[in-house]
């Protein structure tokens, strides 16, 4: 039998999950010492037993990577038979590259980090790795990235009566995150594109679609400061869209992003619950226990 358990920052999600696999869900304590030290204590009986660790690094990443570590090394000392642990939000992803010389590559250093302390297969859900081309560069044990775009295009669909839609990733990278939107309603979809023409002549338009009198469904993996979705929108509405919809899969929102992002133009604004917030409409326990499955 598999069981599930979390750290701090996901208890709720880790207890949908189970709830979703049928099986057990078992506490894990987790305290701070006046000195900031994470003290973590495993409350069940895990020997010989697969165990599920659901913990989202969101808004206090380097706090729930120490408590991830301590979890998942303790679960090993106990003699869990496998320990599956899924990021839902996989913070330090971004830094996917070396950008500028002597940058640390975090991406690859964390998920070296979470392999060392125990992981024996990790599972992340739209995680921001465009430039990693093979797993193996990451880890040695399986790591796969699930998706919660159909999920979050399908609810809003559901929930508004959407007219000609067309699915839009604000720059290029989200194109990817666009399509898997789009071919869950059948629909059109394009990204954002910048176009240079000299040093101070920036166009940013869709890639391809007239998008004139079309209700739009922007998507994105994250949504931090707002910033990428606020300029999205901005030049939706001067292509002349019609109602404009905001999805993302890890609502951050720092900086009044949210409040920001509907004085904008949008008349919605979706995410799941990778990251708890007011806008996690959408739970991703069916896409983890999914997948979970079928490696049982």
């Amino acid at each position: 039998m598999v069981l599930v358990t979390s750290g701090s920052p996901s208890k709720t999600l880790a207890w949908k999950v189970a709830q979703q696999l049928n099986t057990k869900f078992f506490d894990t304590e987790v305290k701070r010492f006046p000195d900031g030290e994470t003290y973590v204590r495993i409350l069940g009986e895990v020997a010989k037993e697969e165990v599920v660790v659901v913990q989202s690094l969101g808004h206090q990443p380097n706090h729930y990577l120490v408590e991830l570590f301590l979890i998942l090394d303790a679960l090993k000392d106990l003699k869990a038979k496998r320990v599956i642990t899924v990021l839902p939000y996989f913070a330090y992803a971004r830094q996917d590259e070396r950008f500028k010389p002597g940058e640390a590559i975090s991406l690859k250093t964390v998920s070296r980090l979470i392999e060392a302390a125990g992981a024996d297969h990790i599972f992340t859900i739209d995680s921001h790795r465009h430039r990693v081309v093979e797993q193996d560069e990451l880890t040695k044990v399986p790591l796969e990235d699930l998706t919660a775009m159909a999920e979050l295009a399908e609810h809003v669909n559901s929930k508004y009566e959407l007219t000609n839609p067309a699915v839009i990733g604000p720059d290029s990278e989200a194109g990817a995150w666009a399509k898997i939107a789009a071919d869950a309603l059948s629909v059109d979809y394009d990204a954002l594109e910048k176009k240079r023409f000299d040093a101070e002549t920036v166009e940013i338009k869709p890639r391809h679609l007239d998008l004139k009198g079309r209700d739009v469904l922007i998507v994105d993996d994250i949504i931090s400061t707002g910033n990428t979705i606020i300029k999205a929108i901005d030049v939706l509405k001067k292509n002349g869209v019609k109602d404009i919809y905001v999805a993302c899969t890890h609502p951050l929102l720092v900086l009044n992003a949210l409040v920001r992002i509907y004085q904008a133009g949008a008349l919605d604004v979706v995410g799941t619950d990778t990251v708890s917030s007011v806008i996690s409409q959408v739970s991703v326990a069916p896409v983890i226990a999914n997948a979970i499955n079928k490696i049982k």
